[in-house]
């Protein structure tokens, strides 16, 4: 089996045209596809597929699993510039998707994923695949065994197409990654897709499937997913599993899929749980959404404001009942509380996990050998003797006393309030421009970018409560807006069901334009 960085040139037939698709690995291509230069347009149309609706056809012998893998390949192909994957391998996809076909040929059981390719963020372990964490000293570690979500999803049917490009150790917003190359936004390819799990939002609002597998600490499903106009589900803290997942803090960290429809997230969440039960729409008349102005809708871009508002104005008319009411020292908080057990977590939990699974190199070894900018921002917030380096002492207060406050908090508001789900913009701004990191200016102040980013999404994955991003609109710049709706923990299947009465109101997300 071939790295991705040393594929030699070959070939292999692509459906039932006969279009060959050729591989080569040319300079800097990690993908080992080359460009397809037309498409058939029953590809097209598979291209379009719910998860939930290729599952259904290929379990149905509509669709064979081959063909399917093939239609997803040849997009990976056609918009390898993107650069969503480290590491794919057709060869092995299309393998898979045959002996797929041939189990439903033998007339075995199907499960629920039966034959449907989904790309793995390259933080999760693969058997099969190389898992980087998107950093140079990771690039050639190759697990003994699937992370368990993973193996959980295969167990299903499930296929991997892939292992999808990130923001280096997920140590980010943007995805702008130094040694793989930045993953570009499909609605605008100068634009970060945002991070950390760009990749897997790439490769998704740009049909190289249906389905994805993310993962968030603070943001890193939900920025990729608002700024690639998808739907994108960050379940409570620890309803998946996270082993085998390159971990920044187990207080955090929490897995989850990006999707195009509320329905796949629900697909995905059934598999993961275990929980198969059918999930019903949940109309929005009567429904309670809260609104804390105060905290998430300061300061935004003209942009999101109008987007933002607009969306509200829909729910409005659909019946949802919007509660406005401010979440009780919710800035103080997060400051005293997010950053402090990130930059602890990660010095004491990464090196654990690097000894647990054989990766073969220390954690100075992967400080050693990242990117200038990971290096800098490690040296500087989680090494001793850094400007942001974390006493244990101010570790502990953030654990034991400010982190249950905060829960019981938002455990306070939703008994006040009533509310189903908070409502809020994702971000303060769309998409920025690959490197364009810096200080921006909205609405003529100067923000950072950081701030940009993570100030409406942070709240909620430090308190571990489930986040559904959905689309809003577009923006004038042709980029997408997103709305996220918190509720509380333990509610997931809730607001699953409420994401797909959101979801038809909110109306459809424009597909990025062919390129």
């Amino acid at each position: 089996m071939a790295e991705s960085d040393k594929l030699t040139r070959r070939g292999f037939l692509l459906g039932a045209s006969g279009i060959a698709l050729a591989t080569q690995a040319a300079e800097g291509d990690r993908t080992g596809l080359a460009p397809l230069t037309a498409m058939p347009n029953r590809s097209a149309a598979l291209l379009e597929l719910s998860a939930v609706e290729a599952v259904k056809q290929m379990a149905g012998g509509e669709l064979s699993a081959e063909r399917y893998a093939q239609a997803l390949l040849a997009r990976c192909a056609e918009l390898k510039s993107l650069n969503a994957f480290i590491t794919l391998e057709p060869e092995r996809v299309l393998e898979q998707a045959r002996a797929a076909d041939r189990h439903r040929a033998k007339g075995a059981a199907l499960g629920a994923l039966h034959g449907l390719p989904i790309p793995v963020k390259d933080s999760l372990n693969t058997r099969e695949y190389p898992t980087s964490a998107g950093t140079p000293a990771l690039r050639h570690f190759r697990p003994a065994e699937d992370a368990p979500l993973v193996a959980t999803l295969v167990g299903a049917g499930a296929i991997v197409l892939g292992k999808t490009n990130l923001h280096e150790l997920s140590y980010g917003w943007t995805s702008n990654n130094h040694a793989f190359g930045p993953v570009h936004n499909p609605y605008d390819p100068t634009r970060i897709p945002g991070g950390s799990s760009g990749g897997t939002a790439a490769a998704v609002a740009s049909r190289m499937a249906p389905l994805g597998v993310a993962e968030d600490t603070e943001g890193s499903i939900r920025v990729p997913a608002a700024l690639c106009g998808l739907a994108g589900f960050r379940p409570t803290t620890g309803r998946y599993s996270t082993e085998g997942a390159a971990p920044i803090s187990s207080l955090f960290d929490q897995a989850g899929p990006h999707a195009r429809v509320v329905a796949d997230l629900a697909l995905f969440d059934a598999v993961a749980t275990g929980d198969h039960r059918p999930l019903a729409i949940l109309p929005l008349r009567g429904v309670r959404l809260a609104l804390a102005r105060g905290y998430f809708y300061g300061g935004l871009d003209t942009e999101i404001e109008r987007v933002t508002e607009a969306a509200l104005a829909k729910l409005r008319a659909a019946g949802a009942e919007i509660i406005e009411a401010e979440v009780p020292d919710l800035e103080q908080l997060i400051d005293l509380i997010t950053d402090q057990v990130q930059n602890h977590d990660v010095r004491v939990e990464l090196p654990k996990y690097l000894e647990r699974y054989a990766a073969g190199v220390r954690f100075e070894d992967v400080v050693a050998q990242a990117s200038p900018d990971i290096r800098a921002l490690i040296v500087r917030d989680v090494l001793p003797g850094g400007p942001g380096f974390v006493s244990e002492e101010t570790y502990r207060a953030a654990v034991d006393i400010h982190l249950p406050k905060l829960r019981q908090v938002y455990r306070d508001y939703f008994a006040r309030t009533g509310a189903a789900a908070m409502v809020f913009p994702a971000t303060m701004v769309t998409a920025r421009r690959i490197g364009d990191e810096g200080e921006l200016r909205i609405r003529g102040q100067s923000v950072p970018f950081d701030v940009a980013m993570s100030r409406n999404i942070a709240p909620g994955s430090t308190a571990g409560l489930p986040g559904l991003v959905l689309p809003a609109g577009i923006a004038d710049d042709g980029l997408p807006v997103a709305l996220e709706f918190d509720a509380p923990a333990t509610s997931d299947r809730a607001l699953l069901a409420l994401g797909l009465g959101l979801e038809r109101v909110l109306g459809p997300m424009a597909p990025p334009r062919s390129r």
